[in-house]
C-alpha cells in the first residue's frame, strides 16, 4: 500500500514537473521576440563589398547569404549568436542584444584575412636521396653545342625563313607599299623612269663621275 502510495506521488511530481518546463520553455518563446537583422558586409579595408559570406544561426538551423554588394538580410530572435563565415576570413559571431526597442537591427560588418602559416614542404622527385643520386650518375648528358650546331645549320635556317610567316613590321612595310601605290594611281598612270629626262641627267653625271668603273 505504501509503495503504490510513493510511486503515485513520484509520478504526480514528474508530471508537474513536465508541465512546468513546457510553460516556461513556451512562456520564453512567446516572450522573445523577431528581430529583422540587415547590414553590409565589408573587407577589413573596407574598401570592397564580400559576396557570398555565409550568415546564420547554429542552434536554429536557419540562415542565409550576403549579395553580390555584400548586403544580407534575416529574420531572428532575441539572444540568437548569429556566425558569419567564409573561406579565407576569420569567422565572426554577432549576439543579438536581448529586449530590443526596435523590430531591426542594421549592422556593417569588415571581415579580416584569416592567413594560415603552412610548414616548408620539399618536392623531391625520387623517394630517397639514394635513387636520386643514382639517377644523376646514370644520366645521358647530351653536349648543348652539338644541338646548337645542328639546329644552326644552313639548311635548317633556310628550311625556318621559308615556312615562317612575314612579322608584324613586314606586312605593315608592305601596306604601306600598296597604299602609296594605290594613290599614285589615283592622279593617272605611274611615271616610266625611262623616259625622265632628270633621271637621264643624274645617270650621265654619275658616269662622268666614274661612280660606276669597278673598284678593286
Amino acid at each position: 500500500m505504501n509503495n503504490s502510495i510513493i510511486l503515485r506521488s513520484f509520478l504526480i511530481f514528474l508530471l508537474g514537473f513536465i508541465f512546468s518546463v513546457q510553460v516556461v520553455s513556451a512562456q520564453d518563446k512567446q516572450e522573445r521576440k523577431v528581430v529583422q537583422l540587415s547590414g553590409i558586409i565589408l573587407n577589413a579595408d573596407s574598401t570592397d563589398a564580400v559576396a557570398g559570406v555565409n550568415v546564420y544561426v547554429p542552434k536554429k538551423g536557419r540562415g542565409t547569404s550576403s549579395g553580390r554588394f555584400g548586403y544580407f538580410s534575416m529574420p531572428v530572435l532575441e539572444g540568437d549568436s548569429v556566425v558569419f563565415s567564409f573561406i579565407g576570413l576569420k569567422r565572426q559571431t554577432f549576439k543579438v542584444p536581448e529586449n530590443v526597442e526596435n523590430d531591426r537591427i542594421s549592422l556593417i560588418l569588415t571581415m579580416e584575412v584569416d592567413e594560415i602559416a603552412l610548414a616548408e614542404i620539399e618536392v623531391m622527385p625520387y623517394p630517397t636521396e639514394e635513387e636520386f643520386k643514382q639517377a644523376v650518375i646514370a644520366m645521358n648528358v647530351v653536349d648543348p653545342m652539338s644541338i646548337s650546331r645542328a639546329n644552326m645549320s644552313p639548311e635548317m635556317l633556310l628550311r625556318w625563313a621559308e615556312s615562317m610567316p612575314a612579322s608584324g613590321g613586314e606586312n605593315f612595310r608592305y601596306f604601306q607599299q600598296g597604299q602609296t601605290l594605290q594613290n599614285q594611281d589615283l592622279y593617272g598612270p605611274r611615271p616610266l623612269r625611262l623616259l625622265d629626262p632628270f633621271a637621264w641627267g643624274q645617270f650621265i653625271r654619275s658616269i662622268k663621275r666614274g661612280d660606276l668603273k669597278k673598284r678593286d
